[in-house]
Formats: C-alpha cells, sequence, structure tokens
C-alpha cells in the first residue's frame, strides 16, 4: 500500500471546496481576535503569572499567522476544471503547514500550564523544559511520518506514528504529573478551573492522531473535507477554549496573592462580573515579620567621588521604614 492519494491529492466538488474555505476563514478571525483580546487583557493578571500571558499570546499569534499560510496555499492550490476543484502541486501545503505552525503553538500551550501551577524555581524550569521539547518533538517526528516518509511507505508512517506517541505520553505525564501536585496548594475553585483547562488540553490532543489514522485509508474528496473541518474546529477550540480557562485560572491566582498580602496588582481583579480583589498598591502589601526594606538615604553630594575607593562597599541595610512609606 502506497500513501501516495493523501488528502491533498484529492479533488473536490465546488460544495467541499466553500466548505473547506469557509472554516479555514473563520478559524483565521478567530485567533486574530483571539490575539487582540489576549494582547489587551494581558494586564489582567499579577507579573507572578505573565509568562502564561505571553505563551498564550505566542500561541495563538502563530496559529494566527500559519492560518493565513493555509489559507493562501489552499486558495492557490485547487484549479477549478469546470465541475470539481482540482489539487495542484501547492494543495499539500495546506496539510503540511498545519504541522509547521503546531511546533510553535503546541509547545507553548504546554508552557502555558506549567506557568500557572505552584511549581517554582528549579522545578517549574526543569518541567517547561521537559513539556516544550516533548511537544516539539511529538509535532516534528509526526510531520517526518506524515509528509517525508510516509506518503510512500506505510511501515515507516507507523514507526514515526509510534515515535510522535511517545512524545505524546511524556509531555502529558509533565503535565498531569504538574497540574496533580499544584491541586493541594490551591483554593477549591481554583484548583477545579485549572482541571478543567487542562482535561480540554489533553482530550483536544486526542483527536489529533484519530485524524492521522484516517491518512492510511483510501482518502476522496469527502475524507479531506472531513479531516480539514475537524481540524479547524479542534485548534480554535484547544487553543482559544483552553487559553480562557489559564487567563481564568492566572486572574484567580492573581486576586489571591493581593487578597494574601504577597502580591500587588495595579487594578481590581474581576471575572465574570464578580470582584475577587481590589486594586492592591506598595502601601498595601504585608510585610512577613523577619522581611528586610531599606531604609531610605540622602543622595550624597555629586562631588563625592563614591568610586574612587575601589575596595569600598555599600553599608548593610537594617530593618527600617519602607522606602515606600
Amino acid at each position: 500500500m502506497i500513501l501516495d492519494n493523501g488528502p491533498w491529492a484529492a479533488a473536490l466538488t465546488p460544495a467541499q471546496y466553500m466548505l473547506v474555505s469557509f472554516f479555514l476563514t473563520a478559524a483565521t478571525l478567530a485567533f486574530l481576535a483571539g490575539f487582540i483580546r489576549t494582547w489587551m487583557t494581558q494586564g489582567e493578571v499579577g507579573a507572578r503569572y505573565r509568562t502564561a500571558s505571553v505563551a498564550r499570546l505566542g500561541g495563538i499569534g502563530t496559529a494566527a499567522a500559519s492560518y493565513g499560510l493555509m489559507l493562501a496555499y489552499f486558495t492557490f492550490g485547487y484549479s477549478f476544471d469546470g465541475s470539481a476543484w482540482m489539487p495542484t502541486e501547492l494543495a499539500v501545503h495546506s496539510y503540511s503547514s498545519r504541522y509547521i505552525g503546531w511546533a510553535v503553538s503546541v509547545p507553548l500551550l504546554a508552557i502555558e500550564l506549567v506557568a500557572v501551577c505552584t511549581i517554582v524555581g528549579v522545578a517549574a524550569r526543569t518541567r517547561r523544559t521537559l513539556a516544550f521539547g516533548g511537544a516539539f518533538l511529538m509535532i516534528f517526528t509526526g510531520y517526518i511520518g506524515a509528509f517525508m516518509v510516509g506518503t510512500t511507505d506505510v511501515p515507516a508512517f507507523i514507526v514515526w506514528f509510534g515515535i510522535a506517541s511517545l512524545f505524546y505520553v511524556l509531555t502529558v505525564l509533565v503535565l498531569v504529573t504538574s497540574v496533580r501536585r499544584s491541586l493541594g496548594s490551591l483554593t477549591p475553585e481554583t484548583g477545579a478551573l485549572l482541571v478543567r483547562a487542562s482535561t480540554l488540553l489533553l482530550a483536544g490532543w486526542a483527536v489529533y492522531p484519530l485524524i492521522a489514522i484516517i491518512q492510511l485509508l483510501p482518502i476522496d474528496g469527502l475524507w479531506a473535507t472531513t479531516m480539514q473541518v475537524a481540524l479547524c474546529v479542534a485548534d480554535v477550540g484547544i487553543k482559544v477554549g483552553f487559553g480562557t480557562l489559564v487567563h481564568r485560572v492566572a486572574k484567580q491566582r492573581t486576586a489571591e496573592d493581593v487578597r494574601r498580602g504577597i502580591d500587588v496588582h495595579p487594578e481590581s481583579v474581576w471575572v465574570s462580573s464578580v470582584k475577587l480583589s481590589d486594586a492592591g498598591t506598595p502601601a498595601d502589601v504585608y510585610l512577613d515579620e523577619n522581611a528586610r526594606v531599606h531604609d531610605r538615604r540622602e543622595k550624597p553630594p555629586t562631588s563625592v567621588a563614591i568610586a574612587s575607593d575601589p575596595d569600598m562597599s555599600l553599608p548593610n541595610d537594617d530593618m527600617g521604614q519602607s522606602i515606600l512609606d
């Protein structure tokens, strides 16, 4: 059996062509809208969770760009012969461009989830690295199987599909253990929201291997249309839906940090029109009893050559009034 009859080689009826065009365009616009919303709402979360916002912004921006590229390849990759839309040599890129976009956006989804977990320090950096690397290799090895060796060799396709599955399992294990370790340190409401977000992400990822297996079957226009529509729906549902849930987790954790007095935020935090915390200003911070703050010191005269003595060191700060008081 030869996989030279991929979905990009199938002719489409006018109705199928218009349906795929609709979903590709709608998905592109949805990601553009998501990018704008993410950009405008970055300030709603505290600095502690800003990594999640940056990852979300990068992931949705990458998705919008890759879908724009797919739409262009789809538009110019088919020619109408009077009764059907026939694929050209560019049609394959309307599928392969998905993997290129996924190679960036999927690892960023993993970073986004780990960023709102309670794991910190070296453990957080290690898990982010493992999740990012595993997600990238999952996509890259899948790309090799689907477009570089699997198009002419079924056993090779199966081997690379298996390798991609191993990286999928590794990534899922890192994410699941990160979420489970965080639940004991979160409020019940925030913990439940984190579980919903991770469930949506991992359940959505399960759709992609099922669609990839279709490539082993004889592909006609109906199957090619089904694959394109299903992938568009899954991409938007995961990247926009998951990102929205993670953003809510970050907002709730920001509000909790402000209420506990361990962080500040320049504006009040609202979720679904419910006020979770007031604006926290620096003067409102409750410091630990043993916390050290800096004394206010007068600026030395400009004529004093502070740096004249290379062995001179600044005095140690003693417990005193906050410079912000």
